[in-house]
């Protein structure tokens, strides 16, 4: 223990970024859950012959689950590095990114799901 006491102080512009990076991540989670319920709430008008419903819900509901589990998991690692006064930017940022680019495959699998 005594050796993280003995580090010098993280970097101000390091907890800035890594902040800012995990506000933004809960953010889009955020906006991934509404847009998540809006696009299965329209599924009623989706032609039966090239839609998935069932689809459509599994790559909401995929979606959703994995980009939460990014999160958290990179919200602690992000937590912990700072507690040990280590550089934390690169989780929060790869946190950030992860997300983005769960929610894009997922949108993508919904488009083809629907027909779209």
């Amino acid at each position: 223990m005594s050796s993280i006491q003995n580090r010098p102080p993280v970097p101000g512009w390091d907890v800035a970024i890594s902040v800012a990076s995990l506000v933004f991540t809960f953010m889009l989670g955020g906006l991934a859950v509404l847009a998540g319920i809006f696009s299965l709430a329209f599924l009623d008008y989706c032609p039966t012959g090239t839609c998935s419903a069932g689809g459509a819900v599994t790559a909401v509901a995929a979606t959703l689950v994995t980009a939460g589990v990014v999160g958290v998991v990179g919200l602690i690692l992000t937590i912990v590095r700072i507690a040990r006064k280590r550089i934390s930017w690169p989780f929060a940022v790869g946190t950030l990114l992860l997300c983005l680019l769960t929610c894009t495959v997922g949108a993508a699998f919904y488009v083809a799901a629907v027909g779209g």
